[in-house]
């Protein structure tokens, strides 16, 4: 088919949008732990350096071949090749924003603040433990929440034995306040 035909663009057509659930407020900046920073730096040289000049040896070797228009390396190369240039803006992006912030140098570890690992404990009496960390860093498996998210902001600046109260997806909880530890994040 000839390429006048289709809808299929070579440029970037998509936005540049960070997933769902990584977006910062308005204006903010991007708080990261020292880990959370290394990690998004090795992935982006991981992709400059590695990932993106092999995509383009192998769209180079597709085009020499001939017929663009039905050369299955030549078509997924640049698609591939657009998406891994999206990644890299937007990981760009994320490290021109990050304000690297080192929980193990909190110089007030009474209260909570970003960074915070905080023990909890909820109206059924149970314990759970978190770790408030930057919206790139967010593993609930992990015990790692956004200092973005409900539970995080209204944890801010509460201290051991405080009863905190905030908006969950299931509606109102409230939750209390069993001890505040400020170590790195590290892995």
């Amino acid at each position: 088919m000839n390429k006048a035909f289709t809808k299929e663009a070579d440029g970037d057509t998509e936005a540049d949008e960070p997933e769902v659930g990584l977006t910062l407020p308005q204006g903010s900046r991007n708080y990261i732990t020292p880990g959370g920073y290394a990690r998004i730096k090795s992935e982006l040289d991981q992709l400059l350096r590695t990932e993106r000049p092999h995509i383009v040896e192998v769209v180079h070797w597709a085009a020499l071949n001939g017929d663009r228009s039905e050369n299955g390396d030549y078509i997924y190369g640049k698609r591939r090749l657009r998406e891994i240039d999206r990644r890299i803006r937007f990981l760009t992006r994320r490290l021109d924003l990050a304000e690297v912030v080192d929980p193990a140098r909190q110089e007030n570890p009474d209260q909570v603040f970003f960074g915070a690992t905080i023990t909890i404990e909820d109206e059924q009496g149970h314990e759970q433990i978190y770790q408030i960390v930057g919206v790139d860093e967010t593993d609930f498996m992990r015990g790692r929440i956004s200092w973005v998210s409900p539970l995080a902001r209204a944890l801010l600046k509460s201290r051991a034995g405080d009863r905190v109260r905030f908006q969950s997806p299931l509606g109102w909880r409230e939750v209390e306040v069993l001890e505040i530890d400020y170590r790195s994040i590290e892995a």
